[in-house]
């Protein structure tokens, strides 16, 4: 089932003890007299390998004269009838009946093409070119070329050959060569030279490929796929991402586009028939723990939760089992962790989205707010215009231009002219960073309960610098040590992480390769009964303490060593606050601007908008790596952040936000 050397990761495997004339003569029975037994047919075939099943079509013609997909599609009906239909082609002439169905009748569902196209091997490749010519007697490349245009056209047409470079042996000097044409037909030119991406993308080998982009990120800064959204567009954009996931790894490809097909309202069914019939004797098991890794469910919950009836039965069975009970991890999922690791571990420049003004004067800022909240009503876009296109310190320089002009407090002049949600957000970008984190995590402890959330989100983010700073803002502002309040108001381990991150004495050296080793021991070692060094100890004094350089290395040999992203482990291993924590920390230390984006994300997602939020985070990341904030959005969630903004606020506020924001992707 597998190839030589190489462990079989489909769900689906040869039935042992396999008897072609025997189900053959199951299903004829199941289909027999008023009314057909479902269950039967689901369970024979579904756990019939796909060779298997092509001989039981055989047997059964051979046996009653009759063609048994005919009669399955006769008894069968919908969803159900099209998943079982799909199961009994062999994997090619599958392929060619999607892409058949892809370009005829009007339109053409170039999802499918990409999906198909971008995904398949050379062999598949010829295998599917060689089907499609036996059922439909055309030429598949003549159809698509009938059917599409432009870039995208070209494209799909130099995947259709089938001819990627297959050598193993990688080239340094032809990777680096790669990369900065790659550069210099996007990024570093005036229009683009797709013809370059297009003969890249469409020839080199996967091992190069993954080089190609490893070097693309260090002289470009930025990740392949980002150039690719800003210099690409349409379908030929959304095909050359496909390829570049594919490339990377296509476990994780066909899990995203599994999830996307099951999220929010209604179901893909095509796309999860498709997806689920074709890699269930490839890849599955991979799927299935990349996308455990990545969503934090399981694959089988996913299906269980969003389908229904002997449909959802025969997927569960083709999805194999439940990773969310099983609590296993495969290595396909580690070396995902592990190269989101090592891309984490490259420099890339954190730039924010509001800069100093180049031509400001605080006295001509300050007379254009007197002159806004002057009289009657209050101009707030005039307000908006001046504080969002000026820095923190700028802004700091107008309070005192207002105060030395009019003689009045500008933050108590704008707290009576503004109100709700722009009056917060314009408030908050007045105060210092330092004082405006003292406000929000002053907020977080007092009254009655706690917001561990901001807390973990404030703490777990900060450097040494601007933990210090807070500190002393705190100070000044409440008259009580951070660390008092903290400390009365959480308990346990939470409260020592709290307290240690509130020191604001991580290590700021470089990785200590030697010593990551021995951390990542620590880390793993789930054996130590001494209660004086519990596993909470051990994650506080390493995660706590540490450098963010030598955390990644931490990571890294973590994954090598046991095969588990520390996320995971943090997770199946802890629960509640401490969780939460430490989780923040990882991710924070592995892409802080990744892991801001997801919490704008989740701020905005679904019904109501958590503002707090979104304020804080707009705020406080507007002039550090908002910037890298939007483009980690983008690529995460397939929208941009201004998008989001737009349709999920209103009013000033939204206006507010937007100039933030700084554009859309």
């Amino acid at each position: 089932m597998a190839p030589q050397g190489k462990v079989y990761r489909g769900s689906v495997k040869d039935f042992q003890g396999f008897d072609a004339n025997q189900d053959a003569e199951a299903l004829y029975n199941a289909m027999k007299g008023f009314g057909s037994d479902k269950e039967a047919i689901l369970d024979l075939i579904t756990s019939r390998s796909n060779k298997q099943r092509v001989e039981i079509c055989q047997a059964y013609k051979s046996l009653y004269g009759k063609d048994l997909i005919a009669d399955l599609k006769y008894e069968l009906t919908g969803k159900f009838e099209r998943l079982i239909v799909s199961l009994m082609r062999p994997p090619a002439y599958g392929d060619a009946k999607e892409i058949k169905d892809a370009i005829s009748g009007i339109g053409t569902d170039e999802k499918c093409l990409i999906e198909i196209l971008a995904s398949r091997t050379n062999q598949e490749i010829h295998d599917l070119v060689a089907a499609y010519k036996d059922a439909y007697g055309r030429d598949l490349e003549a159809d698509v070329v009938g059917d599409t245009s432009g870039h995208f056209k070209k494209m799909l047409v130099v995947l259709l050959q089938g001819a990627r470079e297959e050598d193993d042996v990688v080239s340094e000097d032809l990777v680096e060569q790669d990369a900065k044409d790659l550069l210099e037909a996007g990024e570093l030119k005036w229009g683009t030279d797709e013809a370059q991406f297009i003969y890249i993308l469409g020839r080199r080998s996967r091992q190069h490929l993954r080089l190609v982009f490893d070097e693309y990120l260090k002289i470009a800064g930025k990740p392949i796929e980002r150039s690719i959204r800003g210099e690409l567009s349409g379908d030929f954009e959304k095909l050359m991402l496909a390829v570049v996931k594919c490339i990377r790894s296509k476990a994780e490809y066909f899990a995203e586009r599994l999830y996307k097909a099951m999220k929010g309202l209604g179901t893909r069914d095509n796309t999860l028939i498709r997806i689920m019939v074709s890699r269930s004797e490839i890849d599955m098991l991979d799927i299935r723990e990349v996308f455990r890794t990545k969503y934090d469910k399981s694959l089988y919950n996913m299906i269980k939760e969003d389908t229904s009836g002997e449909y959802k039965k025969a997927l569960l069975k083709l999805c194999g089992g439940d990773d969310d009970a099983a609590g296993e991890f495969f290595p396909e999922a580690a070396q995902v962790a592990y190269r989101m690791w090592e891309l984490s571990a490259v420099k890339v420049e954190l730039r924010g989205t509001v800069q100093p003004a180049g031509d400001f004067n605080d006295d001509g800022d300050a007379q254009v707010l007197r002159k806004a909240m002057k009289g009657l009503g209050t101009d707030e876009g005039a307000i908006i215009e001046v504080l969002t296109k000026r820095s923190n310190a700028q802004r700091q320089q107008i309070i005192k231009a207002y105060k030395a002009h009019y003689g009045r407090d500008l933050m108590a002049d704008l707290k009576s002219e503004l109100s709700g949600s722009l009056a917060k957000l314009i408030l908050g970008l007045m105060l210092t960073p330092a004082q405006y984190d003292a406000k929000q995590l002053r907020k977080a402890v007092e009254g009655a309960g706690t917001d561990e959330s901001v807390l973990i989100e404030i703490m777990a983010t900060r450097n040494n610098q601007e933990i210090r700073a807070i500190n002393e803002a705190y100070q000044e502002a409440y008259h009580k040590s951070l660390e008092d309040d903290l400390s009365s108001d959480t308990s346990g381990h939470f409260k020592r992480i709290l307290v240690s991150l509130a020191l604001g004495n991580r290590d700021e050296g470089p990785e200590n390769l030697t010593q990551a080793h021995e951390d990542a021991k620590k880390l793993a070692d789930v054996s130590s009964n001494d209660s004086s060094d519990s596993l909470e100890t051990r994650f506080l004094s390493i995660l706590c303490t540490r450098s963010y350089p030598h955390l990644r290395r931490v990571f890294q040999e973590f994954v090598k060593m046991t095969n588990h992203d520390v996320e995971h482990a943090i997770k199946k291993r802890m629960s509640g606050d401490v969780r939460d924590a430490f989780v923040a920390i990882v991710r924070s230390v592995k892409n802080k601007p990744a892991f801001f984006a997801d919490k704008l994300y989740k701020s905005m997602k679904g019904a109501g908008t958590d503002e707090r939020t979104l304020t804080r985070i707009m705020i406080s990341r507007s002039e550090i790596d908002l910037f890298n904030i939007r483009g980690e959005f983008i690529d995460l969630f397939d929208k941009s952040l201004h998008h989001m903004i737009e349709k999920d606020t209103s009013g000033d506020y939204r206006k507010a936000l937007l100039a933030l924001c700084g554009g859309e992707d």
